[in-house]
């Protein structure tokens, strides 16, 4: 089961952070950086992002800012190591309010499913060693990876208020952090987390980075008492109330639209669609099909045949890659319908397919029985902030 830890939080000093935070490094694009970086001198952007147009020493550079806001009393230390509450409250795309409340510590770093934590979906390589270079240059964990607890009640010791830090509001997402500094809590926080597995649900290549820097820390110390042994984790319990998770679908090249239609045709019946919208995904949900795109921005339902899945777990994206797995093509992942059309539509990709999302149950029962599900399976949403907190490496 995995070891989680509290440790003594780097935070901003001033409670009104709305200037100061940012989304996750992964999901900013050069103009959201421009804005971020001009919204103040101290946002987080400044040192969680060095850019390749900042040329050789960016890294180095980061670490430097990092130190010098501290030096500067622009962020400093919990005077003892705290766990910290995070809620996030929201309306879903569904149009349900949701309410999700979790805790920042430190999660034990180990091979995959020797320590208690697992990965949900199998890992896409990324050749780029950017959080790597950050992490040794900053001696920190700049932003948290999500896991998902499957120990029972972790909600309930969570849902009272410590003491508070910050709260900031956007794009509709309510974010709350509060310092838990009593040791009962933090006790009894740390015995929960230790009695089941923890799965991530957001931030492998994050976790990867982490696993690569404890090797490196351990070479070069000689020491497995170190503080690369954790790193920054948000973990939430596995329940669905809380959970808000979309889809990620596929876009296809180096295939021609008729071998696809040819490899899907083994296992869908196909029938026509209206133009792609948002009322499709809902309607995906309805008939229990998925949404193939075309070339010209038309659509088709793909309707699984009777059995043609039935020796398979009930996970779009399995099917697809079943399907798929004897012709040649390319697949990419995309976040949203709109973004799915434009992309096909405009030469990004030959054809996409519309997925639905996982559900909660499948979540869970693909954790219990030790296997993972396809890359990109899941969309978990809203994302975590950056600049909350940052756990330092000493």
């Amino acid at each position: 089961m995995p070891r989680f830890t509290p440790f003594p939080a780097l935070r901003y000093s001033d409670s009104t952070i709305d200037d100061l935070i940012a989304p996750p490094y992964d999901v900013l694009s050069d103009s959201d950086l421009d804005a971020l970086n001009a919204r103040n001198r101290f946002n987080i952007t400044h040192v969680d992002v060095p850019r390749e147009s900042d040329g050789p020493g960016r890294y180095e550079r980061a670490g430097q800012v990092l130190r010098q806001w501290i030096d500067a009393g622009v962020m400093g230390f919990d005077d003892r190591p705290t766990y910290t509450l995070y809620r996030l409250a929201f309306t879903d795309a569904s149009g349900a309010d949701r309410n999700i409340v979790g805790v920042l510590g430190g999660l034990e770093v180990g091979p995959y499913g020797e320590c208690g934590v697992l990965p949900h979906e199998r890992i896409t390589p990324k050749a780029s060693t950017d959080r790597l270079d950050l992490t040794r240059s900053t001696r920190a964990n700049m932003s948290p990876i999500w896991g998902l607890s499957l120990a029972e009640g972790l909600t309930e010791l969570l849902t009272d208020p410590a003491d508070p830090v910050a709260t900031v509001t956007i794009d509709g997402v309510t974010h709350t952090v509060e310092r838990v500094t009593d040791p009962d809590r933090i006790a009894a926080i740390s015995a929960k987390m230790a009695s089941d597995d923890v799965l991530i649900a957001d931030g492998h290549h994050r976790y990867g980075v982490a696993q690569k820097f404890r090797d490196e820390t351990r070479a070069a110390t000689g020491s497995e008492d170190t503080d690369a042994e954790d790193t920054l984790a948000f973990v939430s319990e596995l329940v669905a109330d809380q959970l808000s998770v979309e889809a990620i679908h596929r876009l296809y090249s180096d295939i021609h639209i008729d071998e696809l239609v040819a490899a899907l045709d083994e296992g869908f019946e196909r029938s026509p669609a209206e133009a792609p919208s948002a009322a499709t995904l809902a309607e995906m949900e309805t008939r229990g099909a998925l949404c193939l795109v075309r070339p010209d921005g038309s659509a088709e339902w793909l309707t699984p045949k009777p059995g043609a899945f039935d020796d398979l777990r009930a996970l779009d994206g399995l099917w697809l890659e079943e399907l798929l797995s004897g012709v040649e093509h390319s697949v990419t992942y995309q976040h949203g319908v709109d973004r799915v059309v434009d992309a096909v539509v405009h030469g990004g990709a030959h054809a996409g397919v519309l997925i639905r999302p996982v559900s909660v149950a499948e979540i869970e029962r693909t954790a219990r029985e030790g296997v993972v599900m396809p890359p990109k399976s899941t969309f978990f949403t809203p994302k975590l902030l950056t600049g909350l907190v940052v756990r330092p490496l000493a």
